[in-house]
């Protein structure tokens, strides 16, 4: 949601950044998770990175107007047909990493 406010009789709405910390488990890695959460992120203007874990997990960070955070992460819950989701874990993230883009990282970066 977005704050609202006038000036001279204009309405201007202020979108509201949301950043997240996402780990998702289940059947996620060797399905393409990663390379569809790219063109899903890039599909709503989300920032971010996305990677695989050592434990078979996906962890990513998303940032973005919140509306559109909040889309990615519905298809985090669904993934690509081949994923099987068990569990999608959020955290707010106060990170102060300046994401310009959304990437796809090694396990180690």
């Amino acid at each position: 949601m977005g704050l609202f406010f006038m000036i001279e009789d204009q309405r201007y709405i202020i979108a509201m950044k949301r950043r997240v910390h996402v780990f998702i488990s289940g059947h996620v890695q060797g399905v393409s998770f990663r390379a569809h959460l790219w063109k899903e992120a890039n599909a709503h203007k989300v920032t971010g990175w996305v990677r695989n874990l050592m434990d078979k997990r996906v962890e990513a960070v998303l940032e973005g107007e919140d509306k559109d955070v909040e889309k990615v992460l519905i298809w985090c819950h669904q993934g690509p047909m081949a994923a099987r989701v068990e569990n999608v874990e959020v955290f707010g993230d106060t990170g102060t990493e300046k994401l310009v883009r959304f990437d796809i990282r090694g396990p180690s970066d």
